[in-house]
């Protein structure tokens, strides 16, 4: 009897083992196949772009709901250092820089933990975002930090197209005929101003340049390209064409430096 009391007590246990690995294997399979992003999750420098280098994003996708253009949809947070989308529990961190949001989410803004408006407000973000109307290539010096601006959803729709809101990255051509031949595919046509734009007036539009102040106080500047997918010129656009998927360039320069250099 002690010998059989024995062998169940050991049979038993090896059970109640054999079910804590298949348990822990489990679970471990289940972790590794959908980890959960969570503001702690260790940023590598070595997955950081490097400064000085010419960078490209194509086709940066947004949330679009053309039945509801005016209700806000997901915010966007995106990282110049990592030239990646971040999860949106990543909102008061310094893994993002770039806020997209507001219409068609078409309105940028930086990653500042003073503005109460701002989407990293408390946060460890220290940064801003302004625009020049200069093409790309002719921004070469850094504005003074007193010219970034700290809020959400600040530059987007340009006065020389329909719902302006001062200098933004693109025109908004409403009834297709400030930048298209008033036929219906080229009307309600959003045109990137990162290159100079023809009007079907005849005047050219100044391009547009977005400086940025990074999350971790570098500085940026952004030619944006284009709001639809796979159409980088304005040629290309219609009414139909697929959106929003945003395109565009940009090079990362230390803190403290004064000017802009790609080399």
């Amino acid at each position: 009897m002690q010998i059989i009391s024995l062998f169940q007590k050991r049979v038993t246990g090896c059970i109640a083992i054999l079910c804590f690995v298949l348990s822990f294997s489990a679970c471990s399979k289940k972790d590794a196949v959908n980890p959960d992003p969570t503001p702690e999750t260790p940023a590598r420098d070595a997955d950081k772009v490097p400064y000085y280098k010419l960078q490209r994003v194509e086709n940066l996708a947004a949330q679009t709901d053309d039945q509801n253009p005016t209700t806000p949809k997901t915010e966007i947070l995106f990282s110049l250092d990592y030239k990646k989308e971040q999860p949106a529990s990543y909102a008061k961190t310094s893994f993002w820089d770039v806020s997209l949001s507001g219409l068609y989410n078409s309105f940028l803004s930086g990653n500042n933990n003073a503005d109460a408006a701002n989407t990293g407000y408390q946060g460890p973000g220290k940064g801003g975002i302004t625009v020049l109307q200069k093409t790309f290539d002719e921004v070469t010096a850094i504005p003074a930090d007193n010219e970034f601006k700290t809020g959400k959803g600040l530059i987007g729709t340009d006065d020389a197209g329909a719902f302006g809101q001062g200098t933004g990255w693109y025109l908004y051509d409403f009834g297709g005929t400030t930048v298209g031949n008033g036929s219906d595919t080229k009307v309600h046509v959003a045109y990137a101003l990162g290159n100079p734009l023809k009007l079907a007036n005849g005047t050219t539009l100044p391009a547009r340049t977005i400086i940025v102040k990074t999350a971790a106080g570098d500085y940026a500047k952004i030619k944006m390209i284009s709001c639809y997918k796979d159409v980088f010129t304005p040629d290309q656009m219609f009414t139909n064409t697929p959106h929003m998927y945003f395109t565009f360039e940009y090079v990362i320069v230390p803190a403290g430096s004064t000017k802009f250099e790609i080399k």
